[in-house]
């Protein structure tokens, strides 16, 4: 068998991806998830894992699917993006594979606007979209207020101006 970068796969909505095993702090089953008031669509709320508060991004309003009710195989990945823990909500997760580069193809042009991807893997007969976590997570949770407010990302606030 010839070896590879270790990968986590998960599903969302019938297709498989998989970010690097050294992104994913942990795994978890999906308790209690506390709304954030004014949240964006994709911000699921916050959980209270292993002693800190973290974030969680549903996956499913981030690639543009509707949600759906949460079931025992709805896992939490909670991954580290910069210094920041934050948790993906997907539909299952539970393979932990190893991915040859032989095995992954660049995104392509068809796939130019989804900049997340790191490339498309063929895993016998499945297709795995590889996902940079830290692209993924940009315009969220990683970007300070002032940058996804109404400012846009790079403006000044007022208060910021003046000073």
């Amino acid at each position: 068998m010839t070896s590879g970068e270790s990968y986590v796969l998960f599903s969302v909505a019938d297709t498989t991806y998989a970010v690097r095993s050294d992104e994913v702090r942990h795994m978890e089953m999906v308790e209690q998830i506390t709304p954030v008031p004014n949240a964006s669509r994709d911000v699921e709320g916050v959980v209270f894992s292993r002693g800190q508060i973290v974030p969680v991004i549903n996956m499913r309003t981030r690639f543009g699917f509707e949600r759906i009710e949460h079931d025992l195989g709805t896992r939490l990945l909670v991954v580290q993006a910069r210094d920041r823990w934050v948790g993906l909500l997907v539909d299952r997760a539970r393979e932990f594979v190893q991915i040859p580069a032989s095995a992954v193809q660049a995104p392509g042009h068809a796939m130019a606007g989804a900049n997340y991807l790191e490339g498309v893997a063929t895993i016998g007969q499945r297709l795995v979209l590889l996902v940079k976590v830290e692209m993924l997570l940009q315009g969220s949770v990683l970007e300070p207020p002032a940058a996804t407010g109404m400012h846009g990302a790079g403006s000044k606030s007022s208060a910021e101006t003046r000073a």
